[in-house]
């Protein structure tokens, strides 16, 4: 259950370049890779965008390009000069496109009733949030009914997320001080495997792909994911990535531990079912005990403290918990929706089979997956990248 440099230095590179899905991202990665459009093009592309879309949340292109744009503030893309990190018109174009998602997410999901501001009552407020069972999931999928192909269709739909794990949450550290700070740091170095690289998450993460047959790669599986995958992780980087939206984060990763634990039991279990090993199940036991004491520091110490020393933060708090359930709620819904009707959850047949699969030209493709008794379904509550 090792990883060596060599893994964990492809689990690490920069990201490999999606497919554009629109003319905003056509029009950003002509810019980034050199392609000779002026930058000023960009947003214009992305006022148009903007104005013809009626659900930013489902917009493959948006999406795509708000992701994008975030990646070069993470481990940058292939081929693209770091220095378009900072470039002004980059972040206009940017700024645009998360001022219109803020105001989405904001409209889509009603912030909660607020508890007091002292540090038990706003734990108790999160476990309260957190607790609702709304019925079937996708880990209880997993669990018990999912076919071998539709293990290798979740890896993929995580892969987006957890080959960076607590990367978005990360950028709260410098944001916070004292009893939160103290607490975000300390859930954060399990996070990161408490100093050795071949237990940080996300490498071992890598390793459950590998054990499949997937591709560890950064990126590999942009392409497969729907906008609303795209959402999530997007959502997580602008809480992460604003100052003034440190309370957003800092609820969405309370919400996000309080959700894990018992979903990583059945996710482990679901693999275990189709005859995989300890290779495989180890990233989803890891978190099973590590998640239940993360749930408690981030509950009480990180989200309680914060609002103890900054109550005007409190409704941001509630507000981010909420938006972690609700957005990877619809993401894990829009995932069962097509695996009980018998269908593929990615939204390509390019390269997100399983190794040893391709149709007679040579080319991966994905089968429909086996029908299965559908379950009665509602939003999935435990988010799909716990």
């Amino acid at each position: 259950m090792q990883a060596n440099d060599d893994v964990v230095r492809s689990s690490t590179a920069p990201m490999i370049p999606p497919t554009p899905r629109g003319p905003a991202s056509t029009t950003l990665f002509d810019v980034l890779l050199g392609h000779g459009s002026d930058p000023s093009a960009l947003v214009d592309a992305v006022r148009a965008a903007l104005a013809g879309t009626p659900d930013l949340l489902r917009d493959d292109d948006l999406q795509l390009t708000l992701f994008s744009l975030y990646e070069l503030q993470y481990g940058g893309i292939e081929g693209v000069d770091d220095r378009w990190e900072w470039n002004p018109t980059l972040l206009t174009a940017r700024a645009a496109i998360e001022e219109r998602f803020e105001a989405e997410l904001r409209a889509a999901v009603p912030t909660p009733e607020l508890p007091a501001p002292s540090a038990e009552a706003v734990a108790q407020a999160l476990f309260d949030l957190t607790s609702a069972d709304g019925g079937p999931s996708v880990s209880r999928f997993v669990a018990k009914k999912a076919t071998d192909e539709q293990l290798h269709e979740f890896l993929i739909q995580r892969s987006v997320y957890t080959l960076k794990e607590a990367d978005p949450h990360s950028w709260a550290i410098p944001r916070l001080r004292g009893r939160a700070k103290a607490a975000l740091v300390e859930i954060q170095s399990d996070e990161y495997g408490g100093g050795r690289p071949t237990r940080v998450h996300s490498a071992i993460f890598a390793g459950t792909m590998r054990g499949l047959g997937l591709d560890d790669r950064y990126g590999a599986y942009v392409d497969s994911v729907s906008a609303l995958t795209l959402a999530s992780l997007n959502m997580m980087s602008m809480f992460g990535l604003h100052r003034r939206l440190r309370g957003c984060i800092v609820g969405h990763l309370a919400a996000f531990e309080m959700t894990s634990s018992i979903p990583s039991r059945f996710y482990g279990n679901g693999f275990r079912r189709l005859g995989y090993g300890e290779d495989v199940t180890w990233y989803f036991d890891e978190h099973v005990e590590a998640d239940a004491v993360h749930e408690q520091i981030a509950g009480r110490d990180l989200a309680g403290g914060l609002v103890e020393s900054d109550p005007v933060l409190l409704a941001d708090v509630m507000f981010g918990a909420a938006a972690c359930l609700a957005v990877d709620g619809w993401a894990g819904e829009e995932v069962l929706d097509a695996w009980t009707a018998g269908t593929s959850s990615l939204r390509t047949t390019g390269s997100a089979q399983p190794a040893g699969s391709a149709d007679s030209n040579g080319s991966a493709t994905v089968r429909p997956a086996a029908t299965q008794d559908a379950p009665s379904l509602v939003p999935e509550k435990h988010p799909l990248p716990a």
